[in-house]
């Protein structure tokens, strides 16, 4: 069993993330968030840590930087029972992340907006979140990963049942989601640029 101590939540829709960071929160889970969803959560009254904070690099390039650091991929895909593993993340500052919530920026109902523009298109392609979440879902041994609000509870509750743990055979499931997801988010970006003649 692999216990939740700290998560990354950074996501589009924020369908009841509030209350499902102040769950884990119960659970004693340090949370890493970003922007706006670190808004919402400290507005509901959540202690978060910015990933800024956490990385030592403010989000950049009007937000095309945020999550793309070896702080954060470290803390993904290190195997935790890896020696070399764990000798390099303590020696470089990296903390293992156990659980990340992600969900992506809407590309498809932003190409769907009668009169969008390439510019606009083009920016609401999202690279730290399906990176993010191909890192967690590619360690499922160690990484429990959440794309959809209907996951929350499921993960609550084996949380609860398994003293803050998730199983193994819940964090594989839900990795093969993030890689159906991501394949179908490429494809929806394929096919939109297929259609644009420069």
């Amino acid at each position: 069993m692999n216990k939740i101590e700290r998560a990354i939540i950074s996501v589009t829709d924020k369908t009841g993330v509030v209350d499902f960071a102040r769950k884990l929160s119960e659970f004693g889970v340090k949370i890493l968030s970003t922007g706006g969803t670190a808004k919402a959560m400290r507005d509901g009254g959540l202690s978060v840590t910015d990933i800024s904070d956490y990385t030592g690099f403010p989000e950049m390039l009007d937000g095309r930087v945020k999550t793309l650091h070896p702080k954060v991929h470290g803390g993904l895909l290190g195997v935790r029972d890896n020696e070399e593993h764990a000798r390099m993340m303590k020696s470089h500052g990296i903390e293992g992340i156990d659980l990340v919530v992600v969900n992506l920026y809407q590309f498809e109902k932003t190409v769907a907006k009668k009169g969008v523009t390439l510019e606009e298109a083009i920016e609401n392609i999202d690279i730290g979140g399906p990176a993010m979440l191909r890192s967690s879902a590619k360690n499922f041994k160690f990484v429990t990963v959440i794309t959809d609000p209907a996951d929350y509870n499921v993960v609550l509750k084996e949380m609860k049942e398994n003293g803050g743990a998730t199983t193994l055979k819940t964090r594989f499931r839900l990795a093969k989601r993030v890689f159906q997801l991501t394949h179908q988010y490429d494809g929806a970006i394929t096919k939109y640029l297929a259609g644009i003649e420069l």
